[in-house]
């Protein structure tokens, strides 16, 4: 049997200082001292979200590589590996198929050996999805209330707006335009054709309409 761990930490600071990592690492070695087991390797995965399934990852899909029939791998936390409950339940199913151990050191203990420890897998994995989204909508109603007071919040330039020192500035031109396709959907264009017409996706005039409307 051989004994490989998984560490992971989310952004290019982390990666840097470390401590997240070292943590990690020395909890992965401290259970495997505790079980008799000798690692062969730890795979570290720096300033990698936790939004990118397992096997897209550069050091997630390494270690999917090399795992075979009777080898065991740690973690220290269900969050490090997965943030998808299908990615998660994919995975564990794939490992268990191939006879392969996986040990959620939270959740105490090989989560593939019993039908408990699937249970509880399964609806943390559901639980740390939703707290996710919870997450990602929050940040899209602080940037919502941030744009409605004139203050750019990041990310892409909403089409319509410059932003200048800070704070989001009306495009004279683009708004021309956002109120011409307004005119054109208010006389039952579509999507499609008010975007030929502007050399725009329909899906992008949907979504600009959208985003302004009175």
């Amino acid at each position: 049997m051989k004994v490989f761990g998984y560490v992971r930490v989310s952004t290019s600071e982390q990666a840097a200082k470390g401590d997240s990592l070292e943590t990690q690492k020395a909890k992965i070695l401290g259970y495997a001292m505790m079980q008799g087991w000798e690692v062969s390797d730890v795979f570290v995965e720096a300033a990698v979200s936790g939004s990118v399934p397992l096997a897209d990852r550069p050091q997630g899909r390494r270690l999917l590589g090399v795992v075979g029939k009777g080898d065991m791998v740690i973690t220290p936390k269900l969050d490090r590996m997965f943030r998808s409950a299908s990615d998660a339940l994919g995975t564990l199913e794939e490992l268990k198929a191939q006879g392969t151990g996986l040990v959620m050191i939270d959740l105490g203990g090989d989560v593939t050996g019993n039908g408990i420890s699937k249970l509880v897998f399964t609806i943390l994995s559901a639980v740390a999805e939703n707290e996710r989204e919870r997450i990602r909508e929050r940040i899209r109603e602080v940037k919502r209330h941030l744009a409605s007071q004139g203050i750019y919040g990041g990310g892409k330039t909403p089409y319509g707006y410059d932003v200048i020192d800070g704070r989001l500035v009306e495009n004279t031109a683009q708004q021309a335009i956002i109120q011409a396709m307004r005119d054109a959907r208010a006389n039952g264009e579509s999507f499609r054709k008010i975007g030929e017409s502007h050399g725009l996706q329909a899906m992008t005039v949907k979504r600009i309409l959208d985003r302004h409307v009175d």
